[in-house]
C-alpha cells in the first residue's frame, strides 16, 4: 500500500499488529510517592508531579478507561494512573510516528463498555495498521511535530493578545471611578457616570406572528442566542423573516450599529448588528444614541454589563434580565470621541485576534490533511 509520500518515498507500507511495533504498559497508582519532579498524567493530561518514575522512554498515552479518544506524548520521566495505558516503541520503531498513528486510529470504535469507555491490553495489541519502514516514520514525524511546534507558537501568540485585550480593557475604562488608569493624551475629562437607558434604547426581541402563513419567506434577518457565539459583527441569520411576521409581534427591526445582549440562560454574549435586523426573545438589545455612545464602545464593555445582568436578573427556572432593568445599569462614559478613539485601537486589536484565531484554524486543517492523506 501507498499513501502520499515524500518525494523519494517508494516503500511499500506493511500491515501490522499493533503488538508487533509497540508495547503496551499499565498505570500505577501514585498515592504512595512523595512530591518530586517527575510530572503524573492522567487521561486528561498533566495532573502533578511525583519522586518516581515509570518509564526512561518517551512513551503515548492512551486512556484504559474514560477518555479513550486522546493520545498524549509522553516524555520521559513519568508516571501515569492505572486508567492510562503507555505506550513504548518495539523494533526501532519511531514513538513520535506512533503517537501520530494513534490520532488517526477510531478508538471509540474499539469501546468494550456498555457504560464508561474502556479498552484493554488486548484490544490495543491487535489493532492492524500499515507502517512504513524506520526511515520514513522518522520523516513523517519531524513534518508533524514541527507542525505541532508552529502551531503552539501561534496558540501562545493568541493568548498573549488575549491577555493585551484584558489588560487594555482594565486599564482603559473606569468602572468604579471618573478616571481610567490608561487614556490619550488629549483627554483630560472626567467620566461621567450614566444609565444605559440614557444613552441607548433597550429594545426586547420577540416571536414572529405565528398565525401568518408566510412570516419565513423574508429578508430580515432574526437572530437567536445560538447565533451569537463568539462573533462580533453579524450579518446574516439563519432564518428570514418578513415585515408580515413583525405586524403582531413584539420583535422589532433593529438598526446597523445595535448591540445584540443575550438577555437569558447565558446573559452577557454579544454582537454588533452589520445589517439591519431583528431578534428572538433571548435578546435585550443596545441600540446606542449616536451622539452619546458608540456601539463598538458599549460592545467592548461586554464583561461590565454580563456581570451586572447576572447580579440584577431575575427568575424562578432560570435567570433572566428585563430590559427596563437594564435600562438602569450605571456605566461611566466619557466624551463620544473619547470613545470612538478607545473604540478604533480595540477594533484593530480585535482583528489582530481573529486573523491569528483564522491561522491556527488553517494550522489544524492542514495538520488533519496531511493525517488523512499521509496514513492508511
Amino acid at each position: 500500500m501507498f499513501p502520499t509520500q515524500f518525494t523519494g518515498a517508494s516503500f511499500t507500507w506493511e500491515r501490522k499488529e499493533l503488538n508487533n511495533i509497540l508495547k503496551i504498559n499499565s498505570g500505577r497508582d501514585y498515592k504512595q510517592l512523595n512530591s518530586g519532579n517527575i510530572p503524573v498524567y492522567g487521561t486528561g493530561g498533566y495532573m502533578l508531579s511525583v519522586n518516581d518514575k515509570l518509564s526512561d522512554a518517551d512513551a503515548v498515552g492512551i486512556g484504559r478507561k474514560g477518555t479513550i479518544d486522546k493520545p498524549l506524548y509522553l516524555r520521559a520521566p513519568f508516571w501515569t494512573v492505572d486508567t492510562l495505558f503507555y505506550c513504548t516503541s518495539k523494533e526501532n520503531s519511531d514513538v513520535k510516528f506512533i503517537y501520530l498513528l494513534f490520532q488517526i486510529i477510531n478508538w471509540k470504535r474499539y469501546d468494550e463498555s456498555t457504560g464508561v469507555p474502556s479498552l484493554s491490553k488486548n484490544t490495543i495489541s491487535s489493532i492492524k495498521t500499515y507502517v512504513p519502514k524506520v526511515k520514513e516514520q522518522d520523516h513523517i514525524s519531524k513534518l508533524f511535530f514541527s507542525l505541532d511546534n508552529t502551531l503552539q507558537l501561534h496558540e501562545d501568540y493568541l493568548q498573549l493578545l488575549y491577555d493585551f485585550r484584558s489588560f487594555l480593557l482594565q486599564k482603559m475604562f473606569s468602572i468604579n471611578d471618573t478616571f481610567p488608569n490608561l487614556r490619550f493624551k488629549q483627554f483630560n475629562d472626567k467620566w461621567k457616570y450614566k444609565k444605559l437607558g440614557e444613552v441607548a434604547d433597550i429594545v426586547s426581541g420577540g416571536t414572529p406572528d405565528t398565525t401568518k402563513h408566510d412570516y419565513w419567506n423574508g429578508s430580515i434577518n432574526w437572530y437567536t442566542p445560538a447565533e451569537v457565539g463568539n462573533k462580533i459583527f453579524v450579518s446574516d441569520s439563519q432564518r428570514k423573516i418578513t415585515n408580515i411576521g413583525l405586524e403582531n409581534s413584539s420583535a422589532k427591526i433593529l438598526p446597523v450599529g445595535t448591540v445584540l445582549f443575550t438577555s437569558r440562560a447565558g446573559i452577557g454574549k454579544t454582537a454588533i448588528l452589520k445589517e439591519k435586523g431583528s431578534t428572538n426573545q433571548g435578546f435585550q438589545s443596545i441600540v446606542p444614541k449616536k451622539k452619546f455612545l458608540d456601539s463598538y464602545f458599549i460592545f467592548s464593555m461586554s464583561n461590565i454589563l454580563k456581570k451586572y445582568g447576572e447580579s440584577h436578573g431575575a427568575g424562578s427556572t432560570f435567570l433572566e434580565i428585563s430590559g427596563k432593568e437594564l435600562a438602569k445599569a450605571r456605566i461611566s462614559l466619557p466624551s463620544i470621541t473619547e470613545q470612538k478613539n478607545i473604540s478604533k485601537v480595540l477594533f484593530k486589536l480585535d482583528t489582530i485576534i481573529t486573523l491569528q484565531k483564522q491561522e491556527i484554524d488553517n494550522l489544524k486543517k492542514l495538520k488533519q490533511f496531511l493525517l488523512q492523506n499521509m496514513f492508511i
